[in-house]
């Protein structure tokens, strides 16, 4: 166990976990356990859970056994227990941590499945069982200057993508083409994987907000979209950008002026100490004076880091309180079903001063191809 961040996140969870009453907690997320030890893996459908217990010297890591070397001099726990694939895994994690006394017991209940939580009911029969992930998103949602360093190189890597991509857009390509494209750059300049799914939309589909990838060709007066982000070193980007194949129409560039307003007032609504629901706001506002309030369908942004939708959301209603730390998505967008849509999306971050400092440079203004 060295000396690194990982180290004050620990004494952080270690101490909330205690003052929360839990005689432990078990984090089942990879991102949670990447986030609080260093470590990172999939298990997929195999068994994987981190236990933080007041009292203890560090955490107790069960992981497949097939990921145990990876896990050595990377993980920052106290005991490694690897699980292969004929064990039985909740056998092992009783003999370990059982304890049949304890009656107050922390999961992340957004990530457990019921099936897993019936096997460590089992476990702790006289437990009452509690969400422990608000104790690990409390920290989470304040992003350190390292993180942000990481999230920039996953921003800069999802820029360069862009440029490349760009640059092959032209009528006759298809959607499922340049989602190609966009992976392939993605992984021959260095990210680890695509944040999520690439979304590639040309002509009337980019009015589907999250619509998916086709063998649709691109036709001259066609609005692109590209909503794409990389993941890397643990973090993520998330960009999106909207562009004109052609000169296009007067509606087309009135929808384009409206959604870049909105980007614009959005990001000079963040300041730290302001309700959330302000950024939200701001942006909203802008699109419903240009008469398209019923086609913005869902909210301004959303928290990123770790995983690509994390706290805090951008709604109209969210009175939580911006502060320095917190790393979030700007993305106003119209969608006109029968004519199309635009979305333009930067990552922003709340700086020591309090202020928005955009993290994203693609340029915003309508770019024709």
């Amino acid at each position: 166990m060295n000396n690194s961040p990982y180290k004050q996140r620990w004494l952080s969870i270690m101490q909330t976990v205690k003052a929360s009453g839990l005689n432990k907690a078990i984090f089942t997320s990879p991102a949670t356990i990447f986030y609080l030890t260093g470590f990172y893996c999939e298990p997929h459908e195999r068994f994987m859970a981190l236990v933080a217990e007041p009292g203890r010297d560090g955490y107790i890591l069960f992981l497949p056994a097939l990921d145990e070397e990876s896990a050595r001099g990377a993980a920052y726990v106290e005991k490694l227990l690897p699980i292969r694939d004929t064990d039985q895994p909740y056998a092992i994690f009783e003999s370990a941590c059982g304890d049949r006394d304890s009656t107050q017991i922390g999961v992340e209940s957004s990530h457990l499945s019921y099936a897993n939580y019936i096997q460590f009911a089992a476990v702790y029969p006289a437990a009452k069982f509690r969400d422990a992930g608000p104790l690990v998103m409390s920290l989470r949602l304040v992003k350190t200057s390292d993180e942000i360093e990481r999230v920039k190189v996953a921003v800069s890597l999802a820029e360069q993508v862009m440029e490349a991509v760009v640059a092959k857009a032209r009528p006759g390509v298809t959607e499922l083409e340049l989602n190609a494209e966009i992976e392939y750059r993605m992984r021959v300049l260095g990210g680890d994987k695509p944040a999520f799914e690439t979304i590639v939309l040309g002509g009337v589909r980019t009015a589907l907000p999250h619509g998916r990838s086709s063998s649709y060709k691109l036709q001259e007066n066609d609005f692109l979209m590209i909503d794409m982000g990389v993941f890397k070193d643990g973090y993520c980007s998330d960009i999106t950008r909207t562009f004109l194949i052609g000169e296009g129409t007067p509606s087309q560039h009135r929808i384009y002026e409206s959604v870049l307003k909105a980007n614009r007032a959005g990001v000079a609504a963040v300041k730290a100490g302001r309700p959330l629901k302000e950024v939200d706001f701001a942006a909203r506002s802008v699109i419903e004076e240009y008469g398209f309030g019923l086609y913005f369908n869902h909210r301004t942004g959303h928290g990123m880091g770790l995983e690509i939708h994390e706290q805090p959301s951008l709604h109209g209603e969210n009175e939580q309180q911006m502060q320095q730390g917190l790393l979030f998505t700007i993305e106003p967008g119209v969608y006109i079903p029968e004519l199309g849509g635009v979305r333009i999306e930067d990552d922003v971050y709340i700086g020591e001063n309090g202020e928005a400092q955009v993290l994203t440079s693609y340029p915003r203004e309508m770019v024709r191809l």
